[in-house]
């Protein structure tokens, strides 16, 4: 593999750079409210299957006093 010198980095990491799509102020808002409501409806999935299985352990455990 041959060595790039730096000058050489630089060049090619802003001409990948300007190969990027960024997204519109439009796509990261209506992204980022995705991921709040999927964060958001996780959170309360794994409550429920915590509370789930709190209740299943404390059952289980209540049957042997």
């Amino acid at each position: 593999m041959a060595k790039t010198s730096p000058g050489d980095f630089v060049r090619q990491v802003r001409q990948e750079g300007r190969k990027v799509t960024w997204p519109t102020p439009k796509e990261t808002s209506v992204t980022s409210v995705m991921v709040f409501i999927m964060v958001a409806f996780m959170a309360i999935f794994f409550l429920g299957v915590d509370f789930l299985l709190n209740a299943g352990v404390q059952f289980i455990l209540g049957l042997g006093g």
